[in-house]
């Protein structure tokens, strides 16, 4: 059995807390820790079919991208680029904050506006954050001297193939990670017969290799399933099922 890792002399609660990062109020937050460990198995796929390097993750549901952004940090050496879409162009403008984060330019923004916070209010959870986002300076340092992680976002409903083939031209898809919506806080706009998932699932084929690993959390109602996708593994972890999916021979 593959042994997953987390990483070394990583606070957890800095990531969990949503200190640095951050999220629009009502949207759901991915557990750090699940979002780890999809993302490990999903690698470990990848890499047991013949993926080498860094991958590009791809995220057609990605909200504030808040998850995306905390696996950077945890797992830089494996990832060279992330790119993100959502249908909603407010959390979009969210995912695009966060994903800036993983440049000096975009976290020093970051420092000085919760430095502002700390000026105004003297909370103790303002001098948290800040120490917070000073630990996350020096670990980018550090993390850029190996490499940078390209980001690109585009607006796009998940469901529409024209769209995401159209936009995802030239891009080498390797792993597909999705918080598919579900719950109170968000919902599909989907249209047509066909389940949501199962038209995402169908919408993202003509971009996927036959490398291409495919991890879609979602709640336990919903049926992750495409006949173009063989199931690789599934695992559940409170109420969230994440499935991990690759295209059939």
């Amino acid at each position: 059995m593959a042994q997953y890792r987390y990483a070394e002399n990583q606070n957890y609660e800095d990531f969990a807390s949503g200190r640095v990062f951050v999220n629009a109020p009502g949207q759901p937050a991915f557990p750090v820790r699940l979002a780890s460990e999809a993302f490990q198995r999903s690698l470990a796929r990848w890499r047991a079919k013949g993926g080498d390097g860094r991958v590009t993750l791809y995220d057609p549901t990605c909200g504030g991208a808040y998850h995306l952004a905390v696996l950077a940090y945890l797992h830089w050496e494996d990832i060279g680029c992330i790119v993100v879409s959502d249908v909603d162009a407010e959390v979009l403008a969210l995912a695009e904050r966060n994903l800036g984060l993983l440049a000096l330019d975009g976290l020093g923004v970051r420092i000085a506006e919760i430095e502002r916070m700390l000026a105004d209010y003297q909370k103790d959870s303002h001098a948290a954050a800040l120490q917070s986002a000073q630990m996350f300076q020096t670990q980018l340092t550090e993390n850029l001297r190996s490499h940078k992680i390209e980001t690109r976002l585009f607006q796009a409903d998940a469901t529409d193939p024209q769209v995401l083939e159209t936009q995802l031209v030239g891009e080498n898809i390797d792993i597909v990670f999705s918080d598919v919506p579900y719950g109170m806080y968000s919902h599909w706009k989907a249209v047509g017969d066909e389940p949501p998932v199962v038209q995402m699932l169908a919408a993202l084929q003509p971009s996927l290799t036959a490398h291409s690993v495919v991890a879609i959390a979602a709640d336990k109602g919903q049926k992750v399933a495409h006949p173009a996708y063989r199931r690789v593994e599934r695992f559940n972890m409170g109420k969230r099922r994440i499935t991990l999916l690759e295209l059939a021979e």
